[in-house]
């Protein structure tokens, strides 16, 4: 489940790119399948040891092309082991609603690109994300959980401060937003619910089967209760005399 359109960002054979906060690596994943020169960065030690395990195992089956390079590295996002343009790409998604500064980490992120290259930033969405904090507190008031929730005009001009050009955005996993609301209703660690249980089958069915019901569905709904907004910008060129 993809919420970055690597169309957009022009992902192909040789792009070096970076995944900041890659999680589980759905993302890198998809970098990698493309020919790629993904790294895959995260401060969690065992999230990464199992997008290593996958990495490989793409490789075995030669779900990536030769050419493809990947690695899986642990770090900070405040303070990344890359030198000033170092990537093509840059993926944050899902991030930075995690981060109390988060304007360093911006800063990260656009001092690694490389001038003409491309940033993608996801994050929840305002009105789905401030339901889900109404109805429960144990959905955000965790250890790693949402620290804020971001209006996407104010995102989209607090990254533009740094230095990029904001070119596009778009809205995403509108039938994922209903699902949290369920969560957080009946309790987010509550496991024994039949409806919340029943409408994960739904969203399962829909990943793997993608029929057109559910895609038709998604897509009249993203622009009013998709999950995450996604947001797409470019560094400057360098110009030279």
């Amino acid at each position: 489940m993809l919420t970055v359109d690597f169309d957009r960002l022009g992902v192909r054979p040789g792009t070096r790119v970076i995944d900041v906060g890659c999680g589980q690596g759905r993302h890198s994943f998809e970098a990698y399948r493309r020919g790629a020169d993904i790294v895959a960065f995260d401060q969690s030690a065992s999230d990464l040891a199992d997008v290593k395990v996958m990495f490989g195992a793409m490789a075995e089956a030669g779900e990536a092309p030769h050419s493809a390079k990947a690695e899986a590295v642990q770090g900070d996002a405040l303070a990344m082991p890359y030198e000033d343009g170092e990537f093509d790409v840059v993926v944050a998604s899902e991030i930075l609603e995690h981060i109390p500064d988060d304007d360093s980490a911006i800063a990260e992120l656009v001092r690694v690109l490389k001038p003409g290259g491309a940033l993608a930033v996801t994050v929840p969405r305002w009105l789905p994300e401030r339901i889900c904090w109404l109805l429960s507190d144990e959905y955000h008031a965790n250890e790693g959980g949402h620290v804020r929730i971001y209006r996407a005009d104010e995102l989209r001009a607090k990254i533009s401060g740094r230095g990029v050009r904001f070119i596009h955005s778009t809205h995403a996993h509108a039938l994922h937003s209903p699902y949290w609301w369920l969560k957080c209703l009946v309790g987010v660690s509550k496991t024994d619910s039949r409806v919340v249980e029943a409408y994960h089958r739904l969203l399962v069915w829909d990943m793997m089967k993608r029929p057109w019901q559910t895609r038709f569905a998604e897509t009249a709904l993203d622009p009013v209760i998709g999950k995450s907004v996604a947001l797409y910008f470019t560094k400057p060129a360098v110009r030279r005399a």
